[in-house]
């Protein structure tokens, strides 16, 4: 897949669309989610153009995979879920309901998160 360098995450790293900032290093921006599931529901993207994980993977810097995962804990204690306990989701392709074609992660946290298990058929 080609990546659409005009998708929504695309416009927040050029300052097109503003995001409430958790985090941000040299690789990684972490932001509130508009579309709040959890009480802590933060995005975490890489700044590259990535499209999935898969694509991440192959074609990030080691500098930048190591950023991508150090946010993912940084972000979580800064917003004190730590303790607590968080998930974290990236959802890969269309299959797995990935709603922006730009790799990211959501971080869940801030209440008890069900097992996953309730919503198996």
């Amino acid at each position: 897949m080609v990546y659409n360098k005009e998708n929504v995450f695309a416009q927040i790293l050029k300052g097109q669309l503003e995001a409430d900032k958790v985090y941000e290093d040299e690789y990684v921006l972490a932001f509130h989610d508009i579309a709040q599931l959890t009480p802590v529901h933060v995005l975490v993207i890489p700044k590259g153009e990535y499209v999935s994980l898969d694509d991440f993977v192959a074609q990030a810097s080691d500098a930048e995979l190591a950023s991508y995962m150090k946010a993912l804990g940084r972000v979580a204690k800064v917003m004190g879920v730590v303790g607590s306990g968080f998930r974290v989701v990236s959802n890969n392709g269309k299959d797995a309901n990935q709603e922006v074609m730009h790799f990211h992660s959501h971080v869940f946290g801030g209440k008890r998160l069900g097992s996953g298990a309730e919503r198996r058929n």
